[in-house]
């Protein structure tokens, strides 16, 4: 029993065996046929570039042919040219001399005559004519040495496998959600023909890791050694890079990965604090004037507390930030009667932070600023010393103005239908934008005692928020300039 067990197993391992052998075989024609076929194809390649020489050579050659025989015809038409006149010239030089001969002749028989033979010799023509040639006939500028191109055709060899690129962190940039990438190759490259660049989003500071759940995203066919993508969302703390060269043929190794902090400030909207008559879809916002009920519905089967949960791939679902608020408040706490308003979900309690809202223009009113987590269910945003905000009445009268501490404050500033909103917590300055040409519309000057949040209002109308925003060059800049002068619209701080 023990020996036909044995021999089963004998069997069946040589079966594998045969099994993986056909396969190798199989493996092994089809490499012989690729062989032939690539054989086939870089020589039809190389044949197909010796002609392009080939054509490349015998143009040049007959452009240059063709000025050597521009230049012997018009050196020849001049010279024969200036030939014939001197043959003209010499043929009436010797008419002129016959005659003077003759006349001197007769003088020596007769009185010479005043007027005669004399003004006929002073004005031949061979007198006006120039004894230089007008052209040369060295042709020595149309000569050609050939040594360097030959040498260089000597040197014409197959591609090699291009270099690794190295990333130059010195030359990188980040702002402005924009990210400048530069590099360069070890040992310079001539047959290099573009870049590949591959990125990707990343919370984990360091050496990008082997697995991630954000994909590469590559761009092709970058010609030169910097690359800037812009527009980006800056809802993940960083960034992976890497970047290879590429020739006609090959591409060559990744460079080494780097990782680059992209510092942003990324929230969502809290839908548990919403009013009942506003939709909340993630960073979108609608007035629902049904109450909002089959929304509020759908949010709890959602997430258990009320709030509408992100999803599945939501960089913010991965890492949660520390600051954001596990609920604001309850159902029963959401905003109500004429306060139509919604928070965002983390606070600011440090540093400098930026978010930009775009609302319909159509909307009856719409509001933009902080507040903190204590602004009553009731409260209206500007209306009590727990909010800061811009607000736009489009009802009956058309008003755009500065609320704070139920004190407004009006605007005599084109209303823009996008704004940017800045707020330095530790300085205490809260600034609001044209978010498109970054005209300040109105500073407050506060001191805030507490975190607060991001607020918004809106009533018969839309809005939506982009977060994941750096702080853009020219409002840090304005800022700046404007942080040790008192601001003439900080009254209502």
């Amino acid at each position: 029993m023990g020996d036909q067990e044995a021999l089963r197993k004998i069997i069946t391992t040589l079966a594998v065996k045969n099994e993986e052998i056909q396969n190798f075989i199989y493996a092994l024609k089809q490499m012989l046929q690729n062989v032939e076929d690539n054989s086939a194809r870089v020589q039809e390649d190389l044949e197909g570039e010796f002609q392009s020489l080939y054509a490349l050579l015998d143009e040049l050659k007959d452009n240059m042919l063709m000025k050597i025989k521009q230049d012997r015809a018009s050196r020849t038409y001049e010279l024969q040219a200036q030939l014939a006149a001197c043959a003209k010239a010499l043929e009436s030089s010797e008419e002129l001399l016959e005659t003077a001969n003759q006349t001197l002749e007769t003088a020596n028989n007769h009185d010479f005559p005043q007027v005669g033979a004399r003004p006929l010799v002073t004005m031949a023509p061979a007198f006006r004519l120039s004894l230089k040639a007008k052209v040369s006939d060295n042709m020595s500028h149309l000569m050609v040495d050939f040594a360097q191109e030959r040498r260089l055709l000597q040197a014409l060899a197959f591609l090699p496998v291009p270099s690794t690129p190295e990333i130059d962190l010195a030359e990188s940039l980040v702002a402005d959600n924009c990210v400048t990438l530069a590099w360069r190759l070890p040992d310079g490259d001539s047959k290099i023909d573009h870049y590949v660049l591959e990125y990707r989003k990343t919370n984990f500071e360091g050496p990008p890791r082997a697995k991630e759940d954000q994909p590469w995203m590559v761009i092709e066919g970058i010609k030169g050694t910097e690359y800037t993508l812009s527009g980006l969302k800056f809802d993940m703390k960083y960034m992976n890079f890497r970047v290879r060269a590429c020739n006609k043929a090959v591409a060559g190794e990744f460079s080494e990965p780097v990782t680059l902090e992209t510092k942003a400030f990324m929230f969502r909207l809290d839908a548990s604090t919403c009013h009942q008559n506003l939709r909340v879809e993630e960073l979108s916002v609608e007035w629902d004037a049904t109450g909002g009920k089959v929304q509020d519905v759908k949010a709890r089967e959602k997430d258990g507390k009320g709030r509408t949960a992100s999803p599945a791939n939501s960089p913010a679902r991965v890492v949660q930030s520390p600051k954001r608020m596990p609920s604001a408040r309850g159902g029963r706490d959401r905003f109500t009667a004429e306060s139509y308003t919604v928070l965002g979900d983390t606070l600011i309690d440090a540093d400098e932070h930026y978010w930009e809202v775009r609302y319909d223009r159509d909307s009856k009113a719409f509001g933009v600023g902080v507040a903190y987590r204590s602004l009553g269910k009731f409260d209206q945003l500007g209306k009590t010393s727990a909010s800061w905000c811009l607000h736009l009445n489009n009802w009956l009268q058309v008003s755009f103005s500065a609320k704070h501490a139920n004190k407004a404050k009006a605007l005599d500033v084109p209303v823009p239908d996008c704004i940017g909103v800045y707020c330095n917590f530790h300085e205490g300055f809260l600034s609001f934008y044209n978010a498109r040409t970054k005209q300040l519309l109105h500073t407050f000057k506060a001191k805030f005692t507490q975190p607060v949040l991001p607020a918004f209002m809106v009533w018969c109308g839309s809005f939506h928020v982009s977060s994941g925003l750096q702080v853009p060059s020219a409002v840090r800049c304005l800022q700046k300039r404007n942080s040790t002068a008192s601001s003439s619209n900080a009254s209502l701080a």
